[in-house]
């Protein structure tokens, strides 16, 4: 049984198989980013918090 799969991103809506869960704004809500939003939003962003990978291939 393969428990490959993926997600979209909470920013850009592309499925990926590597998410990084985020708090990137004031509202301080979790989303899940691909690594483009990522590198985009973690950038000199004082209310960036990381919060783990989600990854779609578990061991």
């Amino acid at each position: 049984m393969s428990r490959d799969r993926e997600k979209p991103c909470s920013l850009c809506a592309k499925s990926a198989p590597v998410l990084y869960r985020i708090q990137y704004d004031e509202s301080g809500e979790w989303i899940f980013v691909c690594r483009e939003c990522w590198n985009r939003v973690s950038q000199d962003n004082p209310f960036y918090v990381y919060g783990g990978t989600w990854k779609a291939h578990k061991r």
